[in-house]
């Protein structure tokens, strides 16, 4: 048989805030346009190649409430899939659940949605008949396992399964629509397109059970190349191409102060390693972490602020192409030898003594304002790295004083 060939996403996550960010409003503007600029890749690529259909497996927009401007952006992509005859077959995830309130905007023809119980589509590719499961979520949190109301596949046809969830037991992200690989396995199906998780991943080849990851990364926990797969399937084998669309690439770049004596040495040694950076990945958000700094970062932190150091790196890279935004400089902590412990360890052994209740006490009134959904939820890393962070400034703002 020919080879059916189909392109799947997912976590479009269209108009992201993107949650934590501290950047001006240009800068601002750049980044929340990137989740269109990457699902204008996507569509591009497809009227290109005009596969024989396309599957997004849930999370199109960012919210329940699916932003006006969103819907519009998708609406138009899905009409250009739609003069090139591409069908396309949608699941909504825990992001955008049908219980969600918005204002709605119709899609072509050539769209379907899968429903919030298991259901089964189906389609004939150049005489090969082509059977698509899956299911939308009916509300944000569906905890409860969903693949047992997955058919087993009939000896018929090709046979897709969309499942937007994770893996049972897996402790890194939210646990929605939990399953195994096994079970999912046990379905004969001849591919299982997977989303809800942000990172590429195949988590089995025989049959490929594969996250894309998303189009576009929204934060510094989502770094590196983002995209798609473009899969090629028979009965006996399946090729799976990574295509990428990435507008803004997030990383952390390591940079070495071996050697260096002056503040300009410096700024010029930052420069050359966010260069090397851009002239591979193009447009990037990038964390910048020092490492043989021997006495430096004390001379460095002692002479000014972070920020002012951030101010002065950002300024090489403002109104230029490819973007840059440097979001922080991580130093290692400077020495404390020069300080009396008695004015050290006190406020150390507060910070440490918190418990995790305290942090999120602090807080709530900062997240139950409006502007709480542009700010990432704190995690037990996010506070350990606050203490951290909270003892090396006031250790270097002491060490300004002596």
């Amino acid at each position: 048989m020919e080879a059916i060939r189909f392109l799947h996403t997912a976590d479009l996550h269209l108009d992201s805030p993107f949650k934590g960010m501290a950047a001006g409003p240009n800068e601002l503007a750049r980044l929340q346009q990137s989740t269109f600029s990457a699902f204008d890749r996507f569509i591009d690529y497809a009227v290109k190649v005009r596969p024989d259909f396309i599957v997004i497996v849930g999370d199109l927009y960012d919210g329940e409430d699916r932003s006006l401007r969103a819907q519009i952006r998708f609406q138009q992509g899905m009409q250009r899939l739609y003069e090139k005859e591409i069908p396309v077959f949608i699941t909504y995830g825990n992001h955008d659940h049908l219980a969600g309130s918005w204002t709605r905007v119709s899609l072509p023809a050539n769209v379907q949605t899968f429903s919030e119980e298991v259901e089964q589509k189906q389609l004939t590719i150049r005489g090969e008949k082509v059977f698509l499961h899956g299911f939308s979520y009916p509300q944000r949190h569906v905890t409860e396992p969903m693949i047992a109301d997955y058919p087993v596949a009939s000896d018929e046809g090709i046979h897709i399964g969309l499942l937007h969830g994770s893996v049972a037991g897996d402790a890194e992200h939210a646990v929605y629509a939990p399953f195994t690989v096994s079970e999912l396995q046990e379905k004969n199906y001849h591919y299982w397109a997977l989303g809800h998780i942000h990172k590429r991943q195949q988590l089995a080849e025989d049959p490929p059970v594969v996250y894309p990851g998303n189009l576009q990364g929204r934060h510094r926990k989502e770094q590196g190349i983002k995209g798609f797969y473009d899969v090629s399937i028979t009965r006996g084998k399946t090729s799976l191409n990574f295509v990428r669309t990435s507008d803004i690439v997030f990383s952390r770049l390591t940079v070495s102060c071996e050697g260096i004596d002056y503040a300009d040495d410096w700024v010029t040694r930052c420069q050359e390693t966010i260069d090397r950076f851009i002239a591979e990945s193009g447009n990037a958000v990038v964390e910048l972490i020092m490492e043989d700094t021997e006495g430096l970062a004390g001379d460095l932190q002692r002479a000014s602020s972070e920020w002012e150091w951030l101010d002065i790196l950002r300024e090489q890279y403002s109104g230029i192409e490819p973007f840059v935004w440097i979001t922080s400089i991580d130093w290692p902590a400077v020495s404390n030898e020069e300080l009396p412990a008695a004015l050290l360890e006190p406020v150390e052994q507060t910070l440490a003594s918190w418990p995790a209740d305290e942090w999120q006490g602090l807080v709530k009134d900062l997240y139950s304002h409006r502007a709480g959904r542009y700010l990432e939820s704190l995690t037990a890393n996010d506070m350990e790295q606050l203490k951290q962070q909270t003892a090396a400034l006031l250790a270097a703002e002491l060490l300004k004083e002596r």
